[in-house]
């Protein structure tokens, strides 16, 4: 395994300061007991949130892919999108910016996003890929706008398995031909508590859900 980037190391070290990266016992949305969570929610409480956004821009760059607007999904990706388009501006590359409400607003502007519609390739930004199934949803309203989710950037890929024995990404890249990608994922995160005396009694948890439910 490669050495962890500069990068990675950058947003590791974010998530544990902020807490939004933990280690114990916790149920997902998926039913599965996990021994790690992570939350980007925690991320708004004083974390270094310019760092944050490098993060996410730094493995955007990796991707070398073209897109014509950025969507964030409710919730997370609400600020997490916010943060990037930023910082594309700040680059002097403004992007249309949207977001999905949670309920269907029936007064005002109405509908359910806020912002432009999404349009030609869109790139999606949220904070974690667990079974695909928040993701499908984006994918398909995406798709609802006759747009074309082109690239999935999310801070954490657990790399699981999705409905079947392969990935959720595998199973995304293959079914909608998206590309996906993280600033870290599951085998980053086992390769950091190799090296950190604070943290390596967790491994083994860890190497143990990666048996079960990795892909």
């Amino acid at each position: 395994m490669s050495e962890l980037k500069e990068f990675q190391l950058a947003f590791i070290n974010l998530a544990l300061e902020s807490k939004a990266l933990e280690f114990g016992n916790f149920t997902l949305k998926s039913g599965r007991n996990s021994p790690y969570f992570f939350n980007a929610a925690k991320m708004l409480n004083g974390c270094n949130l310019y760092q944050l956004a490098s993060c996410y821009m730094k493995a955007i760059a990796e991707t070398n892919i073209e897109f014509d607007s950025i969507y964030g999904p409710a919730y997370k990706g609400i600020f997490l999108g916010s943060m990037v388009a930023m910082m594309f501006s700040k680059e002097g590359n403004s992007y249309p910016l949207s977001f999905n409400r949670k309920e269907i607003k029936d007064h005002g502007e109405g509908g359910n996003i806020i912002g432009p519609e999404p349009h030609g390739n869109v790139m999606i930004i949220d904070d974690v890929l667990s079974a695909g199934t928040a993701a499908r949803e984006s994918i398909m309203l995406i798709n609802s706008f006759n747009a074309t989710p082109k690239v999935f950037i999310i801070g954490l890929d657990r790399q699981e398995k999705g409905a079947s024995d392969i990935s959720a990404k595998a199973e995304l890249e293959e079914e909608f031909n998206i590309t996906v990608t993280s600033i870290i994922n599951l085998d980053a995160l086992i390769q950091f508590l190799k090296n950190n005396d604070g943290l390596n009694s967790y491994l083994g948890q860890l190497e143990e859900y990666r048996h079960v439910w990795g892909a």
